[in-house]
């Protein structure tokens, strides 16, 4: 029993101590972006990296969920005589809720996990203790690039995400299950609100930008440098980045929209 609670302390006390690294390993790489005004090139080379090869499936993943979206709503306001609500339906949920959450999980499964094993790799090989006997700071070359990218391009692919969904269901609403084609669209213009919608989507992930940009960043930073570590950092990166999304995602919904 002793041995057990003895286990369980070192462990808790293992996870409070990582999660000081962490804090401070953020506050050190938020302090190495000003350093990107001097050399922007490193940014745009890490937004086409993480941005832009991640731009497929968010589109092809928004796609489909917009049209799953669209027959789910379809097959249960038909009972209702409400089926004129698919539209709205369909957009608020992408907007509030399946845009940003959905997105964020894509991003920590592809471009989250990537960044982990490069940057791991780099340890691994010595690369980023060549950069520092070089007087090279990897925190402004390595580091502040890749997470900064992150935190950039969760907005925009969460964006292109709701308006690639939003097309989905309008494929299946109107051109397959003939629904009238004016309500489809003038009822979000008319129900969807600037700030309580868009606005707090925007906001969601920006943050779940930074969180997963954060994770998979400092995990490539501090895993092991073996194979068997790097392997464990990027399992721990998806793994953590889909809980702190989802976590997350609870506590701003219920910040947002608690009136």
């Amino acid at each position: 029993m002793i041995d057990r609670l003895a286990n369980l302390g070192a462990t808790t006390l293992a996870a409070f101590e990582r999660l000081g690294r962490a804090s401070v390993f953020l506050l050190v790489v938020l302090a190495s972006c000003t350093s990107l005004l001097r050399r922007p090139s490193l940014l745009v080379k890490q937004l086409y990296s993480v941005g832009v090869q991640t731009l497929i499936i968010v589109i092809v993943a928004g796609l489909f969920v917009g049209m799953v979206m669209a027959l789910q709503s379809y097959y249960g306001l038909v009972d209702f005589g409400a089926e004129d609500s698919v539209g709205v339906m369909v957009v608020l949920s992408l907007l509030r809720e399946l845009g940003p959450v959905v997105t964020a999980l894509l991003f920590a499964g592809r471009a989250g996990s990537a960044l982990t094993a490069e940057i791991g790799l780099m340890k691994a090989t010595e690369q980023l203790s060549g950069m520092e006997m070089m007087a090279v700071n990897p925190m402004q070359r390595v580091m502040a690039p890749r997470f900064l990218a992150g935190v950039i391009s969760m907005p925009l692919l969460a964006t292109i995400f709701s308006a690639v969904g939003v097309l989905g269901a309008y494929l299946v609403a109107v051109q397959m299950l003939g629904l009238d084609y004016g309500p489809f669209w003038s009822q979000p213009q008319a129900k969807v609100d600037l700030y309580d919608d868009l606005y707090n989507g925007i906001i969601k992930s920006l943050v779940f930008g930074v969180v997963a940009a954060w994770i998979a960043v400092f995990e490539g930073y501090d895993c092991v440098p073996t194979s068997e570590g790097l392997g464990q950092a990027t399992t721990r990166t998806v793994v953590y980045s889909s809980l702190a999304v989802l976590f997350l995602d609870f506590i701003l919904t219920a910040l947002m929209f608690s009136k």
